[in-house]
């Protein structure tokens, strides 16, 4: 059976609005000073990298763990759908496809942001990275893994599927090209016209 593999922070969801609460709200508990426009402006790598740029290395982890505990009520409402994500997700069911989210967010707050949404999402695989995603990536036997940083796309690569790449999020489009995209679409309004095509060969 078919399966298709998206990312979900800037592929399948705007999650800047309700990050950037998250961090604003982090800030308040700890007294600590977070940029949250720019902490959301270069999403992608796990969350414990982002706080080491502004906690002390002896606070970080207590950090992570304060962020997670508040993004329940923080970070979820404010979170939106990518233009065209709801189409590229019912473009793979309507080829009796299954949808897999393979993300670096915790499973469980990944799972939150999908059910808010109605997401027809089948799997969620969390807390991976960059190559650490290839395993999630091969167990559940996808074929086309869609995601907009480079790390995704070495994800792929190391699973020996297609990478798709969305410039929408905070790789340029030429730093996806170099880091493994078989194409790179300007949105998943593109996506339904691409996997037609790539199917249909």
């Amino acid at each position: 059976m078919l399966a298709v593999g998206f990312d979900l922070d800037m592929t399948l969801i705007d999650s800047r609005p309700g990050i950037a609460a998250n961090y604003r709200e982090l800030s308040a508990r700890t007294g600590v000073p977070v940029d949250a426009d720019l902490a959301v402006s270069r999403l992608g790598p796990p969350l414990r990298t982002e706080l080491a740029n502004w906690f002390p290395p002896d606070a970080v982890e207590d950090a992570v763990t304060t962020f997670r505990a508040l993004y329940p009520d923080h970070a979820v409402t404010p979170s939106l759908p990518m233009p065209g994500a709801l189409d590229a997700l019912h473009a793979v069911r309507a080829r009796g496809g299954r949808v897999v989210v393979v993300t670096s967010k915790l499973g469980r707050l990944a799972r939150l942001h999908v059910e808010h949404l109605g997401l027809p999402v089948d799997e969620i695989a969390g807390d991976l990275f960059a190559e650490g995603k290839a395993t999630a990536l091969i167990e559940h036997g996808v074929r086309v893994y869609v995601g907009d940083h480079t790390a995704d796309m070495v994800a792929a690569t190391t699973a020996g599927v297609p990478g798709v790449a969305v410039a929408t999020g905070p790789c340029a489009p030429d730093e996806l090209t170099a880091a493994g995209a078989v194409t790179v679409l300007t949105g998943l309004a593109e996506f339904p016209g691409w996997l037609a095509d790539h199917l249909d060969r």
